[in-house]
């Protein structure tokens, strides 16, 4: 069975950090690419950053750029995102998903596996 499992969401105020991780299986980990995205209440699913299985290409949505940095540990079956300067607008849940290929697409239909989400909430 797939398992992608999200962790490390909370509430942090403004100007804040928080790292989100997510673990999976080695099976669809492996050799594909993988990406973060978000939907806060009322609002689409949208991107927010993906990297590929090599980490030699990723791609950040433009309100994540200069904050928000993802990474993946191969040897951990382990993706990660480092938010920084964190506003209230960040607010959503947050889902990693991995995409079954080498390219990075930024539209969720992309995407074949969905972790459950976490909550990220940022005050002002």
């Amino acid at each position: 069975q797939v398992q992608l499992v999200e962790s490390g969401g909370g509430l942090v105020q403004a100007g804040g950090s928080l790292r989100l991780s997510c673990a999976t299986s080695g099976r669809i980990f492996s050799g594909n690419t993988m990406g973060w995205f978000r939907q806060a209440p009322g609002k689409e699913r949208e991107f927010v950053a993906a990297i590929t299985w090599r980490a030699d290409s990723t791609n950040y949505a433009a309100s994540a750029k200069g904050r928000f940095t993802i990474t993946r540990d191969n040897a951990k079956n382990t993706m990660y995102l480092q938010m920084n300067s964190l506003k209230p607008e960040d607010t959503a849940v947050y889902y990693c998903a991995v995409r079954v290929g080498v390219t990075i697409v930024v539209f969720p239909q992309g995407y074949n596996y969905w972790g459950q989400g976490t909550q990220v909430t940022v005050s002002s």
